[in-house]
């Protein structure tokens, strides 16, 4: 019995790796309508290795410089591979966005030519794409060491989520097409995703699904209340303003926003969810006889004790990028309640606390939702 059972295990955990693959296969392949923008068109891309540089021309006010740097370079790859070639570095005085070189630097350049005559080299950055493979790769090994074919499961979710964001959601809101169905659909579907890679074909993964879509869809209700009671709008994003200005001012950044605000509190829940779910299972598998209403309630002492730290992780995982906008208002000494009244902290404060009211919700349904279809349905029927 238990050599049958290990290789029940052995076949399901096949049969989702091969599903894994096929979906990643399938993301990979499809096409964004993106791909071949006019900006890049008759341009090589390639990394080239800086071997000389002259900053005569770059004009020092302070912490901000501006003017440009020429630097020489030798191309390591494409269709020029091996010519010297000379770039500019434009500086506008943004400490954000410039960037200076250094001799043995390896920059990305965008090559533009006639035939093979090169006639502009522009200098788009550091090349940084091998330093995060190998993170990457170091990040998959460790987890891999860790949690065996659970964590190789983990790194499927991570790139079908990744692609599912960059080849379906993003180019359909470039499109035009409604976003929050669409970020309701997408969603819904990296939620089923990543649940079945943890549980696989099973009665878990219907209950953890069911359990993080109700969050979501509360979350998605009072983000679209709310958003339009603070009085914000989709500007608020960074970067937003800038589609508009490229050929995207048919597109809704409001709605964006509000998308935005049950996508990024997605995971969360989906943690929650499935925290629950497992711990109901174990409790219904070494108590085979517990009705579902001392299960449910296993869950939703679980769930309790998981909702305070989810919340903290929301504040901290929204809060961590705007660390410097805080530093700015305390040295200004700008009052709390004019911080807590502008438009973008306000998003924040709306992203935190909805997202917080998903995970309230999470917790009572996918403990409920457990007891109901992980006991037995016999004791169910005899109101036990």
């Amino acid at each position: 019995m238990k050599q049958h059972m290990f290789f029940q295990k052995q076949k399901s955990t096949l049969l989702t790796i091969i599903v894994g693959i096929l979906l990643v296969a399938i993301l990979i392949v499809i096409p964004t309508g993106y791909e071949d923008a006019l900006i890049y068109q008759g341009t090589e891309r390639a990394t080239a290795t800086i071997i000389q540089v002259n900053n005569d021309a770059i004009k020092q006010s302070g912490l901000i410089q501006s003017g440009e740097q020429s630097c020489k370079m030798i191309i390591q790859n494409g269709i020029f591979k091996g010519r010297e070639i000379e770039g500019v570095n434009f500086l506008s005085g943004s400490l954000e966005k410039d960037k200076i070189y250094k001799e043995g630097d390896k920059a990305l350049v965008t090559i533009s030519y006639e035939s093979d005559h090169i006639t502009s080299v522009v200098m788009s950055d550091h090349y940084r794409l091998n330093k995060e493979l190998l993170l990457l790769a170091a990040f998959a090994v460790l987890l891999i060491l860790i949690a065996g074919k659970n964590g190789l499961l983990a790194i499927f979710s991570f790139i079908i989520t990744i692609l599912t964001i960059w080849k379906i959601l993003v180019p359909c809101y470039l499109k035009g097409y409604s976003p929050v169905w669409i970020g309701i659909l997408i969603t819904t579907v990296i939620t089923a995703v990543i649940i079945y890679f943890v549980y696989g074909f099973d009665k878990r993964t219907v209950t953890a699904i069911l359990g993080s879509l109700l969050g979501i869809f509360t979350t998605c209700i009072l983000g679209m209340l709310f958003t339009d009671l603070f009085q914000i709008n989709g500007a608020v994003m960074p970067n937003s303003e800038s589609l508009l200005y490229s050929g995207f001012q048919h597109l809704d950044l409001t709605s964006i926003f509000m998308s935005s605000i049950f996508i990024g509190a997605s995971g969360a829940m989906m943690d929650l969810s499935v925290d629950i779910t497992s711990a109901v299972y174990e409790v219904v598998q070494k108590k085979p006889d517990i009705n579902w209403k001392e299960a449910a309630k296993s869950g939703m002492n679980v769930g309790r004790a998981a909702m305070g730290t989810m919340t903290t992780t929301l504040l901290l995982a929204y809060s961590g990028g705007y660390i410097t906008l805080l530093m700015v208002f305390m040295a200004q000494g700008t009052p709390i309640d004019h911080i807590l009244n502008y438009k973008y902290v306000a998003a924040e404060v709306l992203d935190t606390v909805v997202g917080s009211f998903g995970l309230v919700t999470v917790a009572p349904f996918t403990a409920l939702t457990a007891g109901y279809m992980l006991t037995s349905r016999k004791k169910m029927r005899n109101g036990q």
